[in-house]
C-alpha cells in the first residue's frame, strides 16, 4: 500500500519518512501542533484550545504552516484539512504533508482531531492516518477518544453514545458519506488498521490519572491504539492528564480540555468586521434541519437551492441566488441550504455540485455585496468556502456553543474583482452536528 505525498512522489508504508526528532534541550516553538480532518474539526479544537489559555492559529492547508519566527506568539497550530472524506491516500498524504511542515515547530505533542462521532468507513480515514503519523513521529502508540460530553458525544464500555443513543442507532446512520452501522470504536477501527487496538474502561479513569497511567502502561506491549471511556469532562481532564508525557494524540476537542494556557481569551483581540450577514448549509444532518427551521420560524429568509437545476445549470442558479440575497434589506438575516428533509438528500454528485454553488455564492456575496459575517454549517462546505474565498489562516475568536466559535480572516482571490484591500470577513464554521436549535439566529450576539 501506497500514500503520495503532494509534488514528491510516491512513499511506501514499509518505508517511511524517517522523522528527524529535535535535538536533546531545543526548546519547543509551541506546545500543540495538530491536523484536523476538516475545517470545523479544526476551529472546534481551537475553541477548547482558547478558552483555556492558549494562543491557536488555524491554518488551512500545510503550505500555510507559519514559519517560527511568526510562531513566536502562538501556543498551538491547528492544520485544517480535508481528510474525513477524501481517498485513503490522499487523505494520508495531506495529513504526512500537514505533520512535516510542522515539525520545524518543535511541537511537545502532536494531536490528530477526528469527528466525535468517528465518521469513517471500513476502509479509512482514521486509521491509515493514525498508523502513518505514528510512523512519522517515530511513536508506536496513542490514545482514541472521540468523546466530547458537551455536545453529548461519550463513551462507555467501548462504545461510542450519541446524547442516549449508541452511534450505530443515531441519526448518524443514516450519513450520506459515512454511515455509522455500529458503536464498539474497537470495531469501527479494526478493518481500518492492522495494528492491535485495546480498551481501557471508566473504571480506571476514575481511579485517577495516576492510575489511569499505569493501567494505559500495563498494556501488551505490542498495542498500538488505546480506546478509553470518557462520559464527563472530568474524565477528559484525566486522560489528558495521564498522557501528558505522549507523543502523539489522538480524538475529538474534548481531549484538550485538560491543557492550560496562560492567556485569557477576553483578553485576546477580535476586530469585527461590519457589513451584511449571510448563513449557507451543506450539513444535511439533523441538527442542521433543525436550525434551519427554528431561524425560519423566527424570521429570517430562506432560500433552498434547486437541487435538480444545480446539477445542470449551477452558474444560473448561484446568479438568481445572489439576485435574491441583492434584493434583501441590509439587516436581513438570509439562511441559504439545500436539504430541509431526508428526502432532500441525493448523490454524492449533488452534494459535492451543493459545496461549489454555496462557495461560489459567499464568495460573490462577500465580493459584490459587502457581506461580512457568515455562518456555514457543514465540514465540506465549510473547506470549500474558506478556499474560495481564498482564506488561509483563522484567527480564533469568541466561542458560540461546544465547538463553534468565531474567527477572523482576511480574504484573497475573490471569484469577482474587488476594488481595494481584500476584506476580512468573520467566519463560524459549524459542523453539521453542533449547536442549540437557536443558533443561527443568536450566534451574531457574540460578535456584539
Amino acid at each position: 500500500m501506497e500514500w503520495r505525498l503532494p509534488d514528491s512522489g510516491a512513499v511506501s508504508l514499509s518505508e517511511p519518512f524517517r522523522f528527524i526528532r529535535h535535538l536533546e534541550g531545543e526548546p519547543a516553538v509551541i506546545r500543540l501542533g495538530a491536523i484536523a480532518d476538516d475545517f470545523t474539526g479544526a476551529t472546534d479544537l481551537a475553541t477548547s484550545l482558547r478558552e483555556r489559555g492558549l494562543r491557536v492559529a488555524v491554518v488551512l492547508g500545510a503550505e500555510a504552516v507559519p514559519s517560527v519566527e511568526e510562531a513566536a506568539d502562538l501556543d498551538a497550530v491547528i492544520v485544517a484539512l480535508k481528510s474525513r472524506t477524501a481517498p485513503v491516500g490522499e487523505a494520508v498524504g495531506s495529513s504526512i504533508a500537514s505533520i512535516r511542515a510542522l515539525e520545524p515547530l518543535h511541537p511537545e505533542q502532536y494531536f490528530v482531531k477526528y469527528c466525535s462521532t468517528f465518521d469513517s468507513t471500513p476502509t479509512g480515514n482514521i486509521g491509515p492516518i493514525l498508523d502513518a503519523v505514528l510512523d512519522e513521529v517515530g511513536e508506536s502508540r496513542t490514545v482514541v477518544v472521540p468523546a466530547f460530553p458537551d455536545n453529548g458525544r461519550t463513551v462507555f464500555r467501548g462504545h461510542l453514545f450519541v446524547h442516549d443513543q449508541l452511534l450505530d442507532e443515531s441519526p448518524m446512520r443514516h450519513h450520506p458519506l459515512t454511515p455509522m452501522n455500529q458503536s464498539r470504536l474497537a470495531g469501527i477501527l479494526a478493518p481500518q488498521t492492522a495494528r492491535a487496538i485495546a480498551e481501557v474502561t471508566v473504571d480506571a479513569v476514575w481511579q485517577g490519572a495516576a492510575a489511569l497511567s499505569d493501567a494505559l502502561e500495563a498494556l501488551p506491549r505490542d498495542t498500538s491504539y488505546v480506546v478509553v471511556d470518557a462520559t464527563t469532562n472530568a474524565d477528559l481532564e484525566t486522560i489528558q492528564a495521564a498522557t501528558a508525557g505522549w507523543r502523539v494524540l489522538s480524538g475529538s476537542a474534548g481531549l484538550a480540555f485538560g491543557m492550560r494556557g496562560e492567556h485569557d481569551p477576553a483578553s485576546q483581540r477580535f476586530d469585527v468586521p461590519t457589513g451584511r450577514r449571510l448563513v449557507v448549509c451543506g450539513s444535511a444532518s439533523a441538527k442542521t434541519r433543525a436550525q434551519i427551521a427554528d431561524a425560519l420560524e423566527a424570521g429570517a429568509s430562506g432560500h433552498q437551492l434547486d437541487i435538480e437545476r444545480l446539477l445542470g445549470d449551477p452558474d444560473a442558479v448561484v446568479d438568481d441566488v445572489l439576485a435574491w440575497l441583492s434584493g434583501l434589506p441590509s439587516a436581513a438575516l438570509p439562511v441559504v441550504y439545500s436539504v430541509a428533509s431526508l428526502d432532500d438528500v441525493r448523490s454524492t454528485a449533488a452534494g459535492e455540485a451543493v459545496e461549489a454553488a454555496l462557495s461560489a455564492l459567499v464568495s460573490r456575496a462577500v465580493a459584490e455585496l459587502g457581506v461580512r459575517q457568515v455562518i456555514v454549517a457543514g465540514g465540506e462546505t465549510s473547506g470549500a468556502v474558506t478556499t474560495a474565498l481564498g482564506c488561509r489562516r483563522l484567527l480564533i475568536g469568541p466561542q458560540i456553543a461546544p465547538g463553534v466559535c468565531w474567527s477572523l480572516s482576511q480574504t484573497s482571490g475573490l471569484g469577482t474583482a474587488h476594488d481595494g484591500p481584500a476584506p476580512t470577513v468573520a467566519l463560524a464554521l459549524k459542523s453539521g452536528n453542533f449547536g442549540a436549535d437557536d443558533l443561527f439566529t443568536t450566534a451574531w450576539k457574540a460578535l456584539s
